[in-house]
């Protein structure tokens, strides 16, 4: 028997005529690890998908060979694709929202896997879903049973797939971005997972990627894929150590730096005062009190215009439902101040004129595009709602926005679903940035990019702060981001505030112990000096840790000699 367990061979994928994989060769032997990493759009996930035989039959033309125990997969009935697909082989999808299905609980959707492939029913499903619940770190099985998945944060729903993934001890686990959504302890917990699963079960695991660091933690082999074709293969030791392809360089190379901008401001833009958001539980029979979820709890800032306020913690820990709270979408106690603005005494109708100068970046990129609407009329709605511009004018502002994401302005009469999971982030952006609002707020909105373009985002929302004095609320789990943007920092644990002041500070010396562990699970070492807000003294401003201060003050010569000049 050979050690392959799934031979690849020149395998080449075609969507409506349109060749996206190139010629792919690649072996995954049984019990090891192999990644495979590039820039999002490269091909990794088709490739993946490919085995699976999970891409539109009617859209995607699949020629080569994939073997799976002697089988060719593409080749193989249907019924022998069932038979595999969530039993011998198994996968962790990139975006767990879109994965899970909207109408079933936790349980039913763990279940279901149980009853097909094993037959497991009742109280024995139940009892292998709470085991595979607990496994993945899921708090509080038993009460997480009856959820759905828009009650769970987007770890927990990323959790929750990975345990439908390992129901079945699969031969082969196919992990698509598998912490992706997941802060850094937790991504440890599920490396730690991942890691003795592979050794106990003798599981081979095909991990696709963008986080290096990730990779370099796991695989025992690296593939680098490149528009479509696999341009370096090499165990990982050696890749890390000695890559022979530029690409490859470039990818170990890429990781956001550099420091927050100065502001030029010295007013608050935005006041929270005692911030609270309580779910209510139900009550159970006969009892007189009411319990809740305490998601946010007494959270009280000031955010200066210009600067940008980095918003930390676990999943679950109430990061996202503050932001929504801010935002007027959930129901909440407190005083939120907006300039002059009492937001918490507005209702919807009076909110209205404020979203342009309040936008938001959601987590989940595929769950916030319209599949409907093509990216000009999801990027001009917003435009088109508050009667901006005339029609050209707006499409003018479309292919604006879309050059300064990185995005080519061409693609702009396509689908959310025609393109990868980075590309739909950087859609989102860009529908946020098109209003030029006052205030933004970042939910994980580096989360699904790999490290070049997280890189670029960084270096693009820099400029735009610079430019149009914007202020960010930046709510990450990805403290290399926040360390690169931040100006301060806010450390939430069980809905409270646990510290918080400036972002210097606290990474050069955290105080509180849920603070040090998250930095230790990072594996993030800040440069003391690099978090200055000026330019020192003879300071080279070609250097990461001194550009900030040097656009900034470029930005001010260039105003001051402008208002000479008038």
């Amino acid at each position: 028997m050979t050690d392959n367990l799934i031979e690849i061979r020149d395998l080449r994928v075609a969507f409506a005529g349109h060749e996206v994989v190139h010629g792919v060769n690649l072996d995954i032997r049984r019990g090891e690890c192999l990644a495979l990493v590039g820039e999002s759009g490269s091909g990794k996930s088709v490739t993946a998908h490919s085995i699976l035989r999970l891409l539109p039959a009617k859209a995607v033309s699949s020629t080569g060979s994939i073997r799976y125990n002697g089988v060719d997969l593409l080749h193989a009935s249907e019924q022998q694709m069932r038979g595999l697909r969530g039993n011998r082989i198994a996968m962790i999808f990139q975006e767990p929202m879109t994965s899970l299905n909207p109408l079933h609980t936790v349980e039913k959707q763990i279940s279901e896997v149980l009853e097909i492939h094993k037959g497991l029913k009742g109280r024995a499903a139940r009892q292998r879903t709470l085991e595979l619940l607990e496994l993945v770190g899921i708090r509080q099985p038993l009460q997480r049973l009856k959820a759905y998945p828009h009650q769970l944060s987007g770890g927990q729903r990323q959790r929750v797939m990975i345990a439908m993934a390992l129901a079945n001890e699969p031969e082969l686990l196919i992990a698509d971005e598998p912490t992706t959504a997941l802060d850094v302890t937790v991504q440890q917990k599920i490396l730690e997972l991942l890691i003795e699963l592979q050794q106990r079960l003798g599981m081979s695991l095909l991990l696709i990627s963008h986080d290096l660091n990730l990779v370099r933690r796991i695989a025992q082999r690296v593939c680098v894929m490149r528009h479509g074709e696999i341009v370096e293969q090499a165990d990982c030791e050696t890749l890390f150590r000695t890559p022979q392809h530029a690409y490859s360089r470039l990818l170990i190379e890429a990781e956001p730096s550099g420091a927050p901008v100065p502001s030029r401001f010295d007013h608050n833009l935005l006041e929270v005062d005692d911030l609270k958001v309580w779910f209510p539980l139900p009550k159970a029979l006969f009892s007189r009190t009411q319990e809740y979820i305490k998601a946010v709890d007494g959270v009280s800032f000031r955010l200066q215009r210009g600067k940008t306020l980095g918003i930390v913690g676990e999943s679950g820990s109430g990061k996202s439902t503050l932001g929504q709270a801010i935002l007027r979408l959930v129901e909440s106690e407190g005083d939120i101040r907006f300039g002059n603005k009492q937001l918490s005494l507005l209702n919807q109708r009076l909110m209205r004129p404020l979203r342009r100068q309040i936008q938001v970046v959601f987590q989940d990129p595929f769950g916030s595009l319209s599949p409907r609407m093509s990216v000009q009329q999801i990027i001009a709605e917003g435009l088109l709602t508050h009667g901006i511009g005339t029609a050209e004018e707006r499409e003018a502002a479309v292919i604006r926005v879309l050059e300064e994401v990185g995005l080519d302005p061409q693609s702009r009469h396509r689908y959310p679903h025609e393109f990868s999971g980075g590309q739909r982030q950087r859609i989102s952006i860009a529908r946020a940035l098109v209003l030029e609002p006052a205030l933004i707020l970042l939910d994980e909105p580096t989360s699904a990019l790999d490290r070049t373009v997280q890189k670029q985002v960084v270096e693009l929302l820099r400029q735009l702060q610079i430019r149009h004095g914007l202020t960010y609320l930046f709510i990450s789990h990805d403290l290399a981001v926040v360390h690169a943007l931040a100006h301060d920092l806010m450390v939430i644990k069980d809905g409270k505030v646990v510290e918080q002041g400036a972002s210097r500070q606290i990474f050069a010396a955290p105080q509180h112990a849920y603070t040090q562990a998250l930095l230790k699970a990072s594996g993030l070492k800040p440069d003391k000096e690099s978090c200055g807000s000026e330019l020192a003294p003879g300071g080279d401003p070609t250097k990461a840790s001194d550009q900030s201060a040097f656009m900034w003050l470029t930005h001010r010569i260039r105003e001051q000699a402008r208002s000479h000049r008038g």
